[in-house]
């Protein structure tokens, strides 16, 4: 028997566990009493984690061509046949699918791999939603300003939509205790049953299509009330031309009452309940660019950001997406929330010993399977579960000639996979994860790997090095990575990225074995100060969207 601490890992969360293990795979768990996600509370997913147990089902040996062969033929071979796709076709025909729930040290070695020796930025990770771009167009810097603490201290909490309902019922659960504990009150927009359970001070039942127009019109009514702190705005956020003129057609009161269906009275109730007290917080989906902007803005303008129990909380269903955005495991982005520009580029391809350094944005989605169908594309690289990507990864892969999968599922051996490569399930991962809001926690293997699983840092590490590039892929165990990882976030960051996990630049194998939940970025924009060029952050354009959209 055995007592291990690690991360439930179904959603962004981030909950941790306390596991108590036995002989034949057997398992207890409990919430983890002492982590600052949780506090001890779980929900009904972590009992997927009992699902993993079972080794029926499972791919235990690698598969090329239909056939079982050990690992270094198979990694020998893999690496032959990507270096001829590299050789004829050159940097960008080889493109990455990536799930949403491996530790951050996978998603680093998959992306340095692809965009700094492949040369190719083309990464497909559909869970990612909108909310990155959006944070970077307004803050200048891809970083969640509010943390979970920031429940128990808000004085109204807005649930907009249901992704908090859906996908977070143990934010929920935070949320609930908040309210009793600390009076704080509760708006909820959405369809009616969102509301249910939930006995809301407040509920507004509007469709998906008037969250935005919701969120403006309180922005405008905000203004016209004199809530927006003029000064603060000029000091510390940038409002586009005309931006102000654009929000007023159609985002007065009754206009939003007519349009989203509601009693005129309610929408005020609403307005007046969330400007009574600067201590707002609001919960929304991520995938959303139109509500995750007028969120953002209303946030930035009436000054409800970068303070205790106030600022916009964009939510999304990725258990690691925040890592894997940290170490830019996405099509738009760099690692260490760096973009393309010339110096990023430049930077990280020094710091990598890059080959073939990837030099703008790469595709996704269906733009990738067009570059699959037009044949600038050769291959494909899919590490992670996603049962959202089923449906474009079975097209992927009759697009391509050389196909691997890096999976458990024995199943994928009927669908027509060059090479299938045995991977853990997430009870067997090592390695860390980031939550929603900064996080950083220690998911630690529960059980030894069955079979000749292995990790995915470990198989993509051998087949750089098969290739050639072993000098850049040094790595023997998650901690390395983890080093790694760290040393690029400070480097040339002078102050100008909020992302910088410097004082884990030494840390031991034993200190990472043992490392302890912690948040980056203390309580970022707390001075009014934001990681853009002049300091400021900027409003985002308003999009109007018809009324009939909202019908």
């Amino acid at each position: 028997m055995a007592i291990v601490r690690s991360l439930c890992g179904q959603c962004a969360v981030g909950c941790g566990i306390r596991a108590v293990t036995g002989e034949e795979r057997g398992l207890h768990l409990e919430g983890d009493a002492t982590h600052p996600a949780n506090g001890g509370l779980l929900c009904a997913r972590a009992q997927r984690l009992q699902d993993e147990r079972a080794l029926d089902g499972r791919l235990l040996h690698p598969l090329v061509d239909g056939r079982r062969q050990p690992w270094d033929k198979t990694i020998a071979q893999l690496a032959r046949r990507l270096s001829a796709v590299l050789a004829r076709h050159g940097p960008g025909s080889i493109a990455l699918h990536v799930g949403g729930a491996l530790p951050t040290e996978d998603y680093y070695v998959a992306n340095k791999l692809l965009k700094g020796f492949f040369g190719s930025p083309h990464i497909h990770a559909p869970w990612r939603g909108a909310i990155a771009a959006v944070q970077r167009a307004a803050y200048g810097e891809d970083v969640m300003p509010a943390s979970y603490e920031d429940v128990g201290r808000a004085a109204t909490i807005l649930m907009i939509g249901d992704a908090a309902m859906r996908d977070h019922p143990v934010l929920v659960d935070r949320v609930q205790a908040a309210r009793g504990d600390g009076g704080a009150r509760l708006v909820v927009i959405g369809a009616a049953e969102e509301g249910a359970g939930l006995d809301p001070d407040l509920h507004l039942p509007a469709p998906s299509a008037a969250l935005a127009p919701l969120l403006r019109g309180l922005l405008l009514h905000c203004r016209d009330a004199g809530l927006v702190d003029e000064q603060g705005l000029t000091r510390a956020v940038a409002a586009p031309d005309g931006f102000w003129d654009a929000l007023r057609p159609g985002h007065d009161i009754w206009s939003v009452a007519r349009a989203c269906g509601l009693a005129p009275q309610l929408v005020r109730d609403f307005y007046d309940l969330w400007a009574a007290d600067a201590r707002a917080l609001s919960l929304f989906g991520g995938g959303d660019a139109a509500v995750a902007a007028a969120a953002l803005n209303l946030h930035l303008a009436t000054g409800r950001i970068g303070r205790p129990g106030a600022g916009p909380f964009a939510l999304e269903p990725a258990a690691n997406g925040m890592g894997a955005r940290e170490v830019g495991c996405t099509a738009d982005s760099l690692a260490a929330h760096r973009g393309f520009d010339a110096e990023a580029v430049a930077d990280t391809a020094l710091f990598w010993g890059a080959r073939a350094m990837a030099q703008a944005p790469g595709l996704e989605g269906e733009a990738l399977l067009r570059a699959m169908q037009d044949r600038s594309v050769r291959a494909l690289i899919s590490i992670g579960e996603d049962p959202a990507a089923e449906s474009w990864l079975a097209q992927a892969r009759s697009l391509v000639g050389l196909s691997i999968r890096a999976t458990h599922r024995a199943e994928a051996a009927a669908q027509g996979w060059t090479a299938l490569l045995p991977a853990p399930v997430g009870i067997e991962q090592d390695g860390t994860m980031t939550a929603l809001d900064r996080l950083v926690s220690r998911q630690r293997r529960l059980f030894d790997l069955p079979g000749e699983a292995r990790p995915l840092w470990w198989t993509l590490t051998r087949m750089a090095q098969t290739m050639g590039w072993g000098d850049a892929f040094h790595y023997e165990r998650p901690a390395d990575i983890y080093r790694e990882h760290v040393r690029l976030t400070a480097y040339r960051n002078a102050g100008g990225r909020l992302l910088n996990l410097k004082r884990h630049a030494p840390i031991s194998n034993p200190a990472y074995a043992e490392l302890t939940p912690w948040r980056w970025g203390d309580v970022p924009f707390d001075e009014g100060r934001f990681p853009t060029p002049d300091g400021r952050a900027r409003l985002l354009p308003i999009d109007p969207q018809p009324d009939a959209a909202m019908d």
